[in-house]
């Protein structure tokens, strides 16, 4: 499928429904534990795409669109959602997910962007320049990437649980599926 912002915002529109359909409600259990150190919990996840929503997508789309001669991204702090979201509850968490992804598509939907606008580059801290359609398109996999996460992280909870089931269940690491 080739890039459109259109696709695109299908993606991003749904995400906050799915994430609060899955996780609004559940139990400690299902929110806080991760696979082991270094990794993730569903509930870091929610703090990590709030992050991502204040300082990577949109900011970083009126950089490419700013036209002045530095158009160098700032470098994302990957794990300021574990201070940031300290104290903080799941629903509330999701709530203030919900509410700066709809600012942010509306910001979104409010640039008129043309073929232009998307061939326009900014400087990213590792990969260099980078167009404003891949920063667009990595927005909406982004998404699909921890919503995968997400499941995958709650999932393994139940890996042993699930006793000979473990051989088809690619989610658990198993290649067989059916």
């Amino acid at each position: 499928m080739n890039f459109s912002v259109d696709k695109s915002m299908e993606i991003l529109e749904r995400t906050p429904a799915i994430l609060n359909t899955l996780l609004k409600g559940i139990s400690d259990e299902w929110l806080f534990n991760n696979q082991g150190p270094e990794t993730w919990s569903p509930y870091d996840i929610i703090g990590h795409l709030i992050h991502g929503e204040k300082t990577d997508w949109i900011p970083r789309m009126e950089i490419i669109l700013s036209g002045s001669g530095e158009r160098r991204f700032e470098k994302f702090d990957r794990f300021a959602q574990f201070e940031a979201s300290k104290g903080k509850t799941i629903d509330e968490l999701l709530d203030e997910f919900t509410s700066i992804r709809e600012k942010n598509l509306l910001l979104l939907r409010s640039k008129n962007l043309r073929e232009a606008d998307l061939a326009k580059t900014g400087i990213h801290p590792a990969f260099g320049e980078v167009t404003l359609a891949q920063l667009l398109a990595t927005w909406a996999v982004h998404d699909l990437n921890h919503i995968a996460q997400i499941s995958r992280v709650m999932a393994a909870q139940y890996k042993t649980a699930v006793g000979p089931w473990v051989e088809y269940l690619g989610i658990l690491g198993n290649t067989k599926t059916t």
